[in-house]
């Protein structure tokens, strides 16, 4: 009972079972009683015709009675009791007889119907004419005849309510009533009867006509066969409909699974066969409806995985390929619009400076993202738009995880920038960010003209410090140093550790008037300051200086040999004092 086809065939069957079962029985019902009532009025009409050619043979009887006494000769011997005459008269007339007196001519039928016809004279009665119809089988065969019967139908004479003729076995009782047709058994078979009353002539004796029950019942039996061949005819016939209509509903069923397969396998271009427009038919273009809007929301779904890959994929490059902030900041606004599909968007930096894109005044909702990585906040992320999605929130917070990676990654890069160029101790810019400084100054100078000065710094003596004192006193000399040097230059200049003791200062737009003037300024300020030591001591360290200037020397070599040969005549010349390259000493 699996398949569909077979569960509707039977679930028909047996819904049809019921009714048809009913029908059968309703009409094998009627198709009886028709058979029986049909049987019953052929039997009033051939006892109603029965007892009419009864009546006929009795009035034919008497009317020969009548005819008889009427005769003028009869009447003459009834008279004269001529007994001779009379036998005569009634010669060859077997069923009349004549009663005189106390004698009668003629023979009597014992059992027979009879009619009196009486003769009148003068003196009255003289006699009496007696017409009989003998009860034999030769009147139940004329009555046969006139009864208009079927051949199998029967006129019976019952004594008594004993058979006694008309059926091939006679001496059967009959338990019926006259009046109405029974069903009774008559020896041993079951017949239909009706019957007369009793017959004015015969007391005891009634006529009756008899149909075999067995032919009834095998007419009924032939009804119900036609209606049992009726109603298997139907069930075959709902059974062929419910399959082939079964199998319709599976093919179109099975095509729907066939078609839902190969879209669970991806597939999408499958489509179910369509015909006629009935609910099986509108679920076929419901589904293919569905199909198709399945394909398209999968090609929009696909053009939007590649434009978000492409604006992750270009939001990668980008955060791999720049430490600037700035640019940092803008490329992660511009791409996480682009991938969420918001109107516009900005962030918020921690200082409260902005970076926006679109239109972040339009749509109604938001996604804000904080971009924060462990306790060190980059801002936050705001997209604006009408209807965000969860994967666009998704989305938003991926691309904010990888910014914050960028964003600190960018950070980091600043402090090892920074510590490649800042020396650890003192803060100032390291030797390899002088001589970069240097370079831009030069390129500046022989493009756009100008003086350039360079100024070499040295702390006398401060070997001794460090013998005497220890390293971290030196170490705090030193900063005191640069911090003497960062107070006396502007911002434009660039203060910078050259090695140990030995610092650079590089003056744009500074000639060597000017850069002597900084460095007297420096060496005084660095003569008056005092430095503790770790017990409290008082420690004075003096600074010596060498000044060159562009564009007396051309390069940037040349400008530091100068400077270092000034600073070497400085020292030379009693130490704390400011020199120039080719000029002479300049004394406190």
């Amino acid at each position: 009972m699996g398949s569909f086809k077979v569960k509707l065939v039977a679930y028909f069957v047996l819904l049809s079972l019921l009714p048809l079962a009913a029908a059968f029985w309703g009409f094998s019902t009627v198709a009886a009683r028709a058979e029986t009532r049909r049987v019953d009025a052929r039997l009033q009409a051939g006892l109603r015709a029965t007892v009419a050619a009864y009546q006929e043979q009795l009035d034919s009887a008497a009317a020969t009675a009548e005819a008889l006494a009427q005769t003028p000769a009869f009447g003459r011997a009834l008279v004269g009791r001529d007994r001779d005459a009379l036998r005569k008269l009634l010669a060859g007339k077997p069923n009349l007889s004549v009663v005189i007196g106390g004698f009668r001519i003629g023979t009597r039928i014992p059992g027979a119907a009879t009619r009196r016809v009486s003769v009148l004279g003068p003196g009255g009665a003289r006699g009496a004419v007696i017409a009989s119809v003998q009860l034999d089988a030769k009147l139940l065969r004329r009555l046969q005849v006139r009864s208009g019967l079927d051949p199998d139908d029967r006129v019976i004479l019952l004594v008594g309510g004993q058979v006694v003729g008309g059926l091939p076995l006679e001496g059967g009782a009959v338990h019926a009533t006259p009046g109405g047709p029974h069903t009774t058994v008559i020896g041993r078979t079951r017949y239909r009867v009706l019957l007369a009353g009793t017959l004015d002539e015969q007391k005891s004796t009634t006529l009756g006509v008899v149909s075999p029950q067995s032919k009834i019942d095998a007419a009924n039996w032939d009804a119900e066969r036609r209606l049992l061949i009726g109603l298997l005819g139907s069930l075959v016939l709902v059974a062929t409909v419910a399959y082939f209509e079964g199998r319709a509903i599976v093919r179109t069923i099975r095509r729907l699974v066939d078609a839902a397969r190969a879209i669970a396998r991806g597939d999408l271009r499958e489509r179910v066969p369509v015909q006629g427009r009935d609910e099986l038919a509108l679920l076929g273009r419901t589904f293919n409806q569905m199909a198709g809007q399945l394909q398209t929301r999968l090609d929009e779904l696909a053009a939007e995985r590649e434009r978000l890959r492409d604006a992750i994929s270009r939001f990668g490059d980008v955060l791999g390929a720049t430490h600037n902030v700035d640019q940092l900041r803008r490329a992660i606004v511009e791409t996480a619009v682009e991938a969420t599909g918001a109107a516009g968007g900005a962030l918020v930096g921690e200082a409260g400076d902005l970076v926006q894109t679109g239109y972040p005044d339009k749509g109604k909702d938001r996604i804000e993202v904080p971009l924060q990585a462990g306790r060190i906040t980059f801002g936050t992320l705001i997209l604006f738009g009408d209807d965000f999605e969860d994967d666009d929130r998704m989305t938003a917070t991926s691309l904010a995880a990888q910014a914050v990676i960028a964003l600190d990654n960018a950070r980091l890069h600043r402090i090892v920038e920074r510590q490649a160029r800042v020396d650890g101790l003192t803060g100032l810019a390291n030797r390899r960010q002088c001589e970069d400084q240097l370079a831009t100054e030069l390129a500046r100078v022989e493009r756009f003209g100008g003086p350039l000065a360079v100024v070499f710094g040295d702390l006398d003596n401060f070997k001794e410090v460090n013998d005497r004192f220890g390293h971290p006193t030196g170490d705090v000399v030193l900063r005191e140093f640069a911090h003497t040097l960062e107070e006396g230059i502007r911002d434009v200049d660039l203060a910078g550790r050259w090695g140990g003791e030995e610092f650079v200062l590089i003056l744009p737009g500074t000639d060597v008037g000017g850069a002597m003037h900084v460095a007297e300024r420096i060496r005084a300020a660095r003569a008056e300051r005092v430095v503790l030591s770790a017990e409290g001591e008082p420690i004075r360290v003096t600074a010596s200086f060498g000044v060159a200037a562009f564009p007396e020397a051309a390069t940037a070599q040349a400008l530091l040999a100068a400077a270092d040969a000034a600073l070497y005549q400085a020292k030379r010349a009693g130490k704390n004092r400011v020199a120039a390259a080719s000029e002479a000493v300049t004394h406190p």
